[in-house]
């Protein structure tokens, strides 16, 4: 198993799955990636064990890697049309 990740490592991967969650177009799969990934981290926040620590960081790259490929195929046959929660009201 790989070693203890640091702390800014740790937030870089937290940045990085904020981040790929603004690639897809879908309002309802953006919000449920930020939401996942949120949830995700705070699930973990009180590990201590070095092996649980990174293990739970390989998972997180593991589903880094998911995200950016989901967010590459569904580009492709995104919906054209907005969510109701994305239609700007004047």
């Amino acid at each position: 198993m790989a070693s203890t990740p640091s702390k800014s490592q740790i937030l870089s991967l937290f940045r990085s799955l904020l981040r790929t969650a603004r690639d897809f177009s879908d309002y309802n799969i953006r919000e449920y990636i930020k939401r996942r990934t949120i949830d995700g981290f705070r699930h973990n926040r009180n590990l201590f064990d070095p092996s649980s620590i990174a293990a739970a960081y390989s998972d997180g790259e593991s589903q880094l890697q998911i995200s950016r490929r989901q967010a590459v195929v569904y580009s492709l046959y995104a919906p054209k049309l907005k969510s109701v929660m994305e239609i700007k009201h004047a």
